[in-house]
């Protein structure tokens, strides 16, 4: 483990070729590649990940997929339109489940069919080469973690998994196996994402000093208490497979299942889970965020026994990174839909934005340097502006004069879920393998912590040791107790 905070992954410098020159970046074989994105952190060094068996180009990739309704339905098409050979699906609601097989039946006529994961890889690890695993949060890491233990390599949902130790544990698990890994945050193959990446890190901005995210969720229910009652289970559903490793409830129609879960304590991950993974993506790569030492959740609307707050304004603090200096990193969440009114960024930061666009997104990713600030507009990165000192409006990096001449530095992608395959045929790492997110998921998922931990609770962080010298309180929302037989 690497021993000080700052992001061991990516550096400005980082597709150089040793003249320090531009490199052509889709031209870099695998070994150039990890060479020049080695770094040293201290005693520890640590690179890009090394896939131990690839599959080469023309081995047909055997891919069991879990979870297959929702984004499950898309990383499933997508994985079938990669080349993979489906050889299972595996979905707790039998209507979902139905739809899928039905729509695979011509093209993979021996695909086998499952409710619960566990029996799946039980059943079909041996037939299996990869998985993909989409399903609610609180399954992720289990479902992932039981398939990489069995040398499976993974394409994961956003946020990766649910709790800060899940989170160190794949990353662990996708270095120690040395399995081809990616996160299902698509705005990281976005060039825009990672031009941006390039023009912070090549200083145009100047050095660092703030960061502020805001989403427009929750569009899902959250700030509610759980209602009483019990209603009977469809006998399409199988309510404790949906429950996995989450303690036992009763079931209640239309309240937890389908995508009505993200805002309970022990199903999601709240907007910080479903959009930061997206927004704060492109900053935690381009500053080089690694750990924070401090976070603290400064003000939230009401909470409840077993749900998150409607709105919430989290603060993040990282220390000196490399050459970087301090920074503090604002999250803000809550719908301008809702009645209440959801906490944002403060006038002076946003006022170029009010300017340019006369009233603020819904969401968006604000950099904040000393001599200029960028502006990503969407949810994924995929587009920046730049705002330079003195000026009252932004301008479009790909349009801006200051852009002009920073040289590409990172390979471009031809698809995200692409980019894994590639990755599990000639090791070519993908741009969100778990090494990286992974290190990002952690330090999101802080945030939940922090939320968890209450308002005003200074919560001091020793990244590396995964805990809290000062609220060891905390530990019980970094690592969950798992219920009896979903044991990752």
């Amino acid at each position: 483990m690497v021993a000080n905070p700052v992001n061991p992954v990516l550096t400005s410098a980082m597709n150089l070729s040793a003249s320090g020159t531009p490199s052509n970046p889709n031209s870099l074989t695998r070994r150039q590649f990890l060479r020049r994105t080695t770094l040293t952190a201290g005693a520890a060094t640590l690179s890009f990940p090394f896939v131990g068996r690839v599959l080469g180009a023309s081995d047909r990739i055997n891919v069991a997929c879990i979870g297959v309704g929702g984004k499950g339905e898309s990383d499933s098409g997508e994985a079938s339109a990669c080349g993979a050979n489906i050889v299972a699906i595996c979905d707790v609601d039998q209507n979902t489940l139905d739809k899928r097989a039905k729509h695979f039946a011509e093209k993979f006529p021996g695909l086998k069919q499952f409710r619960d994961y566990r029996k799946m890889l039980d059943e079909v690890g041996k037939d299996i080469d990869a998985v993909t695993v989409s399903t609610p949060d609180h399954n992720h890491g289990v479902a992932a973690i039981r398939a990489m233990k069995m040398g499976k390599h993974c394409f994961c949902q956003r946020p990766l998994v649910q709790t800060v130790y899940e989170a160190r544990t794949v990353r662990q698990l996708a270095r120690e196996k040395k399995l081809a890994t990616q996160m299902g945050n698509q705005g990281s193959a976005a060039s825009g994402l990672r031009r941006a990446v390039e023009v912070i890190q090549a200083g145009v901005i100047g050095k660092p000093l703030e960061l502020h995210v805001w989403s427009n969720r929750p569009h899902w229910p959250q700030g509610i208490a759980q209602p009483e009652g019990e209603d009977p289970v469809p006998d399409t559903l199988d309510w404790e497979a949906w429950l996995g490793p989450a303690p036992k409830r009763p079931f209640k129609k239309g309240v937890y299942h389908t995508c009505v879960w993200r805002g309970w304590f022990d199903f999601g991950t709240v907007a910080l889970g479903d959009m930061a993974c997206h927004t704060v993506n492109m900053p935690f790569r381009a500053l080089k965020l690694g750990y924070p030492n401090v976070v603290e959740c400064e003000l939230a609307s009401r909470t409840y026994p077993q749900t998150f707050p409607k709105t919430s304004r989290i603060r993040f603090e990282f220390p000196e990174r490399e050459d970087l200096p301090p920074l503090k990193f604002w999250w803000y969440d809550g719908n301008p839909q809702d009645a209440l009114k959801p906490l944002r960024p403060n006038a002076e930061a946003i006022r170029e934005i009010l300017s340019t666009y006369d009233k603020l997104p819904e969401s968006g990713a604000l950099i904040i340097g000393e001599k200029g600030k960028l502006f990503s507009t969407d949810d994924y990165g995929t587009k920046f502006f730049l705002a330079m000192k003195g000026k009252d409006e932004y301008v479009a990096g790909d349009q801006h004069e200051a852009c002009k001449d920073i040289p590409q530095t990172i390979p471009r992608a031809n698809g995200h879920m692409r980019e894994w395959f590639n990755m599990m045929k000639d090791g070519t790492p993908a741009y969100s393998n778990f090494e990286i997110a992974g290190y990002l998921a952690e330090v999101i998922l802080l945030g939940c912590v922090a939320l968890r931990a209450g308002e005003g609770k200074r919560m001091e962080w020793d990244g590396p040791g995964m805990r809290s010298p000062n609220m060891p309180e905390t530990a019980q929302f970094v690592k969950r107790e798992n219920r009896a037989g979903w044991e990752a």
